[in-house]
């Protein structure tokens, strides 16, 4: 990985370097806040969050499949295993009951990750699988035995390699101590179970594959019930592209550029319209734009809709609006180096507060590909 190249160990030593290691976290989480944060001791009775990263890249490190990936892949493995626990430091709770959980971390970590190698200026494609796999790194521990196995390895494999995340998964579970040493071996055994049904399925390190955009929406929007080799009939009735990324991104830009024609239900827009502040209660203006986008579904016309919509929950719904009316959807995310970003909305005629960008921020997730029939990355490295 390009901006950990340094840091990644190599042979013919495989050397760790611990101490530049955590100098170059600090501006993300200090070791010390990890040796402070604690864990249950059901499954990790080896003590606190840094012991636990220490033991985890160590087993990473230690792995003969981890080695023999290119070097390139090698630094994405290496980022996801030392970074998969960061968000405990911000979600790790003392339960009434004495036990110790951290609920949402690895959906915490995921959006920790992101904002700091934003910052860092990291190449946006290898930072990106870096948070994926933070995301699901513990998917491999329950993956194999779920009733829709299969469908969900098929679907994971869309938006990452299966191979990695299963090296990533395996250096999580060697890399502890549990009260009873089975549920060690339990969990291990559940990854390499894992490893193997993506194999069998086809999946292990590459995408699986369909016959059209369509045809893969409608066997996602079935969750896998429809058959995935039967190519579906195209019965969309018109096509609406979704915008979404942080403010001052380029998301007119772009839709000026590609579709100067299209109509475009615009929040900025409708804010002006309706004389409601940014960082004002948005609910009218999404109800007045959810109403001008139904007008176009309704007539079968293909229209833009544009906001920031950087969180899943909120693409999701609008997804759920068009796809109600048979719409073929394109997302587009936009996305500038953070330096950018600020001088573009210093820029503007009404900058977005400061205020309100960082609440954003604290929600924002990039669209994985599996969202819609055609997600673009326009991304300004």
């Amino acid at each position: 990985m390009t901006w950990l190249a340094p840091l990644v160990p190599s042979a013919p030593g495989w050397a760790i370097d611990w101490p530049a290691i955590e100098a170059a976290l600090g501006e993300l989480v200090t070791a010390a806040e990890l040796a402070a944060t604690p864990q249950d001791a059901s499954y990790h009775s080896e003590g606190d969050v840094w012991t636990h990263t220490r033991m985890v890249v160590d087993a990473l490190v230690a792995d003969a499949d981890w080695r023999a990936l290119p070097v390139a892949e090698r630094g994405v493995v290496f980022a996801a295993a030392l970074l998969h626990d960061v968000g405990k430091r911000d979600t790790t709770r003392h339960e009434p009951d004495g036990r110790i959980s951290s609920r949402g971390h690895s959906r915490r970590g995921d959006q920790l990750v992101r904002t700091w190698l934003w910052r860092a200026g990291a190449p946006f494609a290898e930072r990106e699988q870096v948070c994926r796999l933070i995301r699901t790194h513990q998917v491999p521990f329950f993956g194999f035995g779920a009733p829709d196995a299969a469908h969900q390895v098929e679907r994971r494999s869309l938006v990452m390699r299966n191979d990695l995340l299963t090296l990533v998964a395996l250096a999580d579970a060697r890399g502890r101590r549990c009260a009873d040493p089975a549920d060690r071996e339990r969990l291990i055994e559940q990854c390499e179970l894992y490893r193997e049904l993506c194999r069998e399925q086809g999946v292990l390190d590459r995408p699986r594959a369909f016959a059209s955009d369509h045809t893969r929406m409608l066997w996602l929007e079935s969750e896998g019930r429809r058959p995935a080799d039967l190519l579906a009939h195209d019965d969309t009735t018109c096509e609406v592209i979704v915008m979404a990324g942080l403010p001052a991104c380029g998301k007119d830009t772009w839709l000026a550029r590609n579709h100067p024609s299209l109509p475009v239900v615009s929040l900025d827009a409708l804010r002006e319209v309706l004389d409601i502040d940014a960082a004002e209660d948005q609910g009218s203006v999404i109800a007045a734009a959810r109403e001008q986008a139904r007008v176009y579904l309704r007539a079968g016309q293909s229209f833009a809709w544009n906001a920031t919509n950087v969180s899943d929950r909120l693409r999701a719904q609008l997804i759920e609006l068009m796809r109600a009316y048979r719409a073929r959807v394109q997302l587009v995310y936009c996305e500038v180096p953070a330096a950018e970003q600020a001088r573009r909305n210093r820029a503007r005629r009404e900058p977005v507060p400061a205020s309100a960008i960082a609440k954003m921020i604290e929600r924002w997730t990039v669209p994985w590909p599996d969202l819609a029939h055609q997600v673009t990355y326009a991304v300004e490295e």
